[in-house]
């Protein structure tokens, strides 16, 4: 069964997942560092046409394959896209060997307690059945912590995992992402509370449910050896955060077990004006040293 072989995949194979999930918010910037400025679009339609065309030509390209990707995020609207005439979760991974995840946050609110919550998702329980009828594995959810807040991260926490059970009912596998903000002036307590508080929460994962966790690279190296050992965590992955390429990737190859999911690192030196040749050169050595991080 693919279940099967995605889940062995998504636990143990060397690789990382690539971040291609920017959402209305985030899109102009990543368009913008493609080398596509907004006087090319005019309304969000055609925006998120622009952004289709650049995650086709990342997914479609010779170096974007299972043997070093092994998943990648999608925006919803990706979700419901198509590759070359098929359904972009098949072509991933029939055609390609990537396990399709799902991003189901709709942003975050307004920070509040040192904190950034996901924002409400009344409409999560039918986006959760349309990801299982269209072949997702999992999904991804973001919020955000900026300062130490014992309060404000345990709320974090909380809702992560509640969404996260949410997700576990209907036979996808969360991504539960608590980022802690890189440039907090208190990032290492703030990851002392979190991992503190994501230990009581993976105690209570029931039967043998397990959750993925993507979470900023910490100050700390192997900080987090607990999490990844714990036997309710699939995988632990880290975001990029901000941080270059290479300076996530140095941080990362000091975490031993710990795999990338980046977006704006992976994506960094793509051109919308590159040819074809130069695109893939590019995006090939993107990929090779995301995942000599990620195999460190």
């Amino acid at each position: 069964m693919s279940k099967d072989k995605q889940t062995a995949q998504m636990s143990s194979k060397g690789g990382f997942i690539a971040a291609l999930d920017q959402s209305g918010g985030s899109t102009p910037k990543a368009l913008k560092l493609y080398g596509v400025d907004e006087s090319a679009y005019s309304n969000d339609a055609e925006m998120f046409e622009l952004i289709h065309q650049m995650r086709s030509r990342i997914i479609s390209a010779p170096a974007f394959n299972g043997e070093r990707v092994i998943a990648a995020i999608l925006f919803e609207r990706t979700m419901d896209s198509d590759i070359g005439g098929k359904p972009v979760p098949d072509y991933l991974w029939n055609d390609k060997g990537v396990v399709p995840i799902l991003k189901i946050d709709q942003g975050l609110a307004d920070e509040s307690d040192g904190v950034k919550l996901m924002k409400p998702m009344p409409g999560l329980d039918d986006l959760l059945r349309r990801a299982v009828d269209a072949g997702m594995f999992g999904t991804k959810e973001r919020s955000v912590i900026e300062r130490a807040s014992p309060s404000g991260i345990a709320a974090i926490v909380d809702q992560q995992f509640e969404v996260g059970d949410q997700v576990l009912s209907h036979g996808l596998v969360p991504i539960l992402e608590p980022e802690v903000n890189i440039n907090s002036p208190d990032k290492g307590e703030c990851e002392e509370i979190l991992k503190a508080e994501i230990l009581k929460h993976l105690d209570k994962v029931s039967g043998d449910k397990k959750v993925m966790l993507k979470l900023t690279i910490p100050s700390t190296p192997r900080f987090y050896d607990e999490l990844i050992a714990h036997d309710r965590t699939m995988r632990v992955v880290a975001l990029s955060g901000g941080y270059s390429r290479d300076e996530a990737n140095a941080k990362l190859a000091q975490n031993p077990a710990m795999i990338a999911s980046f977006s704006r690192a992976l994506t960094e030196g793509l051109s919308a004006q590159q040819s074809d040749e130069e695109f893939n050169s590019v995006l090939d050595a993107a990929i090779e040293s995301i995942y000599r991080a990620s195999i460190a």
